[in-house]
């Protein structure tokens, strides 16, 4: 695909940085830092040994951690409404 002054793949490869970069950028936010903790920090059960092994940096339970995720509920970006302007945003 030619693009102006732009050498054949230069697209393709911008496209492909930039997914890296967003893909290393989430992985780092998911990504626990720092000392675990022996005790869950909002339930204050202890942590097993081999999931402080697995996951350094972990500061919950399992337990915690799956109430989290499963309470996150993740909005759609679909106008119910149906009004023009908010449909031309």
């Amino acid at each position: 695909m030619a693009g102006g002054w732009a050498r054949d793949g230069a697209v393709s490869e911008q496209i492909e940085a930039s997914i890296s970069d967003e893909l290393a950028r989430m992985k780092a936010q998911r990504t626990p830092v720092g000392e675990s903790l022996t005790h869950c920090a909002e339930c204050e059960e202890e942590i097993p040994e081999a999931r402080r092994q697995a996951l350094p940096g972990v500061k919950l339970c399992i337990d915690c951690v799956q109430e989290r995720d499963a309470a996150f509920k993740a909005r759609g970006g679909i106008n119910r409404r149906g009004s023009k302007d908010s449909q031309l945003k």
